[in-house]
């Protein structure tokens, strides 16, 4: 079976600084892969190169078998790659079923107007309903989506990433600034969603990435010490003392 997610021997350096150093890794369809590291060991600058945000110096990235190392980030959601979290773009003046019909409209290039009537689309905000139901959301359709709380901004960023219909789905730390009843509400979601796109997890919070993945890579200095599922990784002697040391009151 062809990965969804292939990256052979990735780099990119900032000056002298090599902040990711030939990272290579097959993800499969279906898979939730979740990479973990302490601060600047190169999570973020890595999935900027997977979005298609920032160029690697040499490398590959292919997805579903073809090279898009080089292609720019609407090429990439066009092939069904969503990142989300640390670069979504939310209008807050606007609805929750708004932002949500909005990348139902970029996904089917409907002519979906803000300002006509509020049925002038039926398909567009019945698809948006369906994403916000799945998300726990649909009772705040119509409220402007400044007035929600942190919580409810990550399950709307939820259905926002959903609504474009990926089959790969990049997470930049999702549960960042979640409080306790809002990370618990945001992993039974991630829960549900298991399995049904591939996904990408970068995350701190070690509860819930021991909670969801299949695999767990481990990034220290922009190199992968160690990929293995979260019992092979949480047994790693390296991995302990590289990382998960100070991480064990948490896991």
């Amino acid at each position: 079976m062809t990965a969804r997610l292939e990256i052979r021997s990735l780099h990119k350096r900032f000056g002298a600084l090599a902040v990711t150093d030939g990272i290579s890794l097959d993800i499969a369809p279906g898979e939730l892969h979740a990479i973990i590291g302490p601060n600047g060991a190169g999570k973020t600058t890595l999935v900027a190169q997977l979005s298609g945000q920032l160029a690697p110096d040499s490398g590959q990235v292919l997805y579903d078998g073809r090279d898009i190392t080089h292609m720019d980030m609407a090429g990439r959601v066009h092939l069904g790659m969503a990142r989300s979290f640390q670069i979504t773009t939310i209008l807050h003046g606007f609805t929750v079923l708004q932002n949500v019909a909005l990348a139902v409209q970029a996904r089917k290039g409907s002519s979906f107007r803000f300002f006509g009537r509020a049925d002038a689309e039926p398909a567009l905000n019945a698809a948006a309903i369906g994403y916000l139901r799945q998300v726990g959301l649909a009772e705040r359709a119509g409220d402007v989506a400044r007035n929600l709380s942190h919580g409810e901004h990550r399950q709307m960023e939820f259905a926002i990433a959903l609504a474009t219909a990926p089959r790969l789905l990049l997470l930049d730390e999702p549960f960042a600034g979640t409080g306790r009843q809002e990370a618990e509400q945001l992993l039974a979601l991630m829960r549900q969603i298991k399995g049904k796109q591939t996904t990408l997890l970068v995350e701190h919070d070690m509860n819930a990435v021991f909670a969801l993945a299949d695999r767990i890579s481990v990034l220290v200095y922009g190199r992968i010490i160690a990929t293995g599922t979260p019992g092979e990784i949480r047994a790693n002697a390296e991995v302990r003392a590289a990382y998960l040391g100070e991480e064990d009151a948490a896991c």
